[in-house]
């Protein structure tokens, strides 16, 4: 049997009809990925033992017995002696983890570069970057070396690696699904999420991993929707399109979003005109507080109970240590990371006056396709510049959603994302499951997989 850019709920459906075992499908995926993962360098640690249907993690989830490094050497010979919410959730559903991928070093970094381990090779030019820092979640996928994936978000490391990898990527309301044993990033940003080769998977897992955690103080008791259920329900939404987020944007992807809203207008859809911040401005309010969290998480990993020691940080996590601490120090709190709660606070109000008048936001996902590796050493704050059209979501809180919608001169996938109001996935996933079945992402995701046939 050809399985091939089978989805997740396909793969799932043939071994409820007895058609192929779960051990055929894992030999299947485990093969693909001896056969291409050293040239693309998505996964770190290989399951061989996996045992049921396959999905690959991010390498920032705890994975019981499973080495865990988030992509630092401080973790390089880490062994979790638990499991996360996430990982938990999907193994009692009957799930098993067929491997941990690659990522920025604890997640710090937008192209997959940062990794102690190596870079990540964007499968559609392996001289260019998947994205970050979930970008080999991104690439496992696009290259259809996992079914599915998980990822995690603190500001665009699920929606850009997925548009520059062109598959689709989720990134729920923070606090949606729990952050339990996910090592942290930014503790008031980090979002786990799905990248699928569907929005029915999207939904499907989804579904799976959100809700309430004893064990996470900041995962919403807001019960989750029937995600599944809700997506064929024809409805008709009213979509802001903002200028602001347009203002840099190279112009083939302001093409491809163009003739993408128009798709969407021509499915009865009303197209508004709104003002947002502009985004350039959740730079400054993303970067400080987000090292200031950093600064804080990182701290515990002083080699004493775990872990090697701090002399083994990369760069980048060491100079994200110092801004941290330097904002959070004695006077300049002030003057840096209380100013930057309440400018947050204006975001939070910006988004939610927009949500009042609209129930979407379209937008470009990032301002750019894949760059080639090693463009990130020109950019001290490369991250946040490629994320830039992400934050204002990942700054609020918002859910947000990336699908492909062509590809540029260079045959590299465009995104464009669609941002929700606080706990509205469902709304998300109803308008993006239209957009696909009206254009099958414009053969994006199967040509990517068609580039690794067998």
């Amino acid at each position: 049997m050809d399985l091939l850019g089978k989805s997740l709920l396909e793969l799932k459906q043939l071994v409820a009809d007895k058609k192929i075992s779960e051990k055929e499908i894992n030999e299947y995926f485990l093969k693909r990925i001896k056969k291409y993962n050293p040239q693309l360098n998505a996964y770190l640690t290989v399951n061989e033992n996996s045992a049921h249907l396959p999905l690959a993690v991010k390498d920032n989830f705890c994975t019981k017995g499973l080495k865990t490094t988030a992509s630092s050497k401080v973790l390089d010979n880490f062994i979790p002696p638990y499991e996360s919410t996430v990982t938990e959730r999907l193994i009692n559903n009957g799930f098993s983890v067929i491997g941990k991928t690659n990522m920025d070093a604890w997640a710090h970094g937008s192209s997959t570069e940062t990794s102690d381990y190596g870079p990540t090779k964007n499968p559609w030019d392996t001289n260019r970057s998947p994205g970050g820092s979930s970008g080999g979640s991104a690439a496992a996928v696009s290259a259809y070396l996992t079914p599915a994936a998980i990822g995690s978000e603190t500001a665009g490391s699920i929606r850009q690696p997925a548009a520059w990898s062109g598959v689709v990527g989720l990134k729920p309301t923070f606090g949606r699904v729990s952050r339990y044993g996910v090592i942290a990033m930014g503790s008031s940003f980090d979002c786990p999420g799905p990248l699928t080769t569907t929005v029915t998977d999207a939904a499907y897992l989804l579904g799976v991993i959100a809700g309430k955690d004893q064990f996470d103080a900041t995962s919403s008791s807001i019960k989750a929707a029937d995600y599944n259920q809700l997506l064929k329900n024809k409805n008709k939404y009213t979509i802001g399109i903002s200028d602001d987020y347009f203002d840099g944007v190279d112009e083939q992807t302001i093409n491809k979003i163009e003739k993408s809203i128009e798709i969407l207008k021509k499915l009865g859809h009303k197209i508004k005109k709104i003002t947002l911040i502009h985004p350039k401005y959740d730079i400054s309010i993303y970067t400080i507080l987000q090292r200031a969290e950093v600064s804080s998480n990182l701290s515990r990993y002083d080699g004493i109970r775990y872990g090697n020691e701090r002399n083994e940080f990369g760069v980048e996590a060491k100079r994200r240590i110092m801004l941290g601490a330097y904002t959070l120090s004695y006077g300049y709190y002030d003057a840096y990371y209380k100013k930057a709660q309440k400018a947050r606070t204006l975001i939070v109000n910006d988004m939610k006056k927009a949500f009042s008048e609209v129930d979407f936001i379209v937008a470009p996902t990032a301002p750019i396709t894949a760059l080639n590796l090693g463009e990130f050493e020109k950019y001290p704050f490369f991250g946040e510049v490629m994320d830039q059209l992400n934050e204002a979501a990942a700054v609020a809180g918002t859910p947000a959603i990336n699908l492909p919608v062509g590809l540029d001169n260079n045959n590299l996938p465009v995104g464009m994302q669609i941002m929700g109001n606080y706990f509205e996935e469902e709304k998300i996933l109803n308008l993006a499951y239209q957009f696909e079945k009206e254009t099958d992402f414009f053969g994006v995701i199967k040509r990517g997989i068609d580039n690794y046939k067998d």
